[in-house]
């Protein structure tokens, strides 16, 4: 099993609004990537097919920090 992850949202005081609560809950859920998990083991995959999704968004990652630093450098 994986880490557990819980998230908790209390009122800030008594008169806050349910759906506010709501809000700050499912911030926390995308934050915690809680969902992100889950859906990524819904369903099996194959070793290769991780390393080469990995691979390409470690590509993407690192082409975007490329063109960040020429954007700063060119101005």
């Amino acid at each position: 099993m994986g880490k557990v992850i819980n998230v908790e949202v209390r009122p800030r005081n008594k008169k806050e609004h349910p759906g506010t609560m709501i809000k700050r809950f499912m911030k926390k859920v995308k934050n915690s990537k809680i969902l992100d998990l889950y859906r990524e083991h819904m369903r099996y995959q194959k070793p290769s097919d991780k390393r080469r999704r990995q691979k390409a968004r470690r590509k993407k990652v690192l082409e975007k920090l490329h063109n960040q630093k020429i954007k700063e450098s060119g101005n």
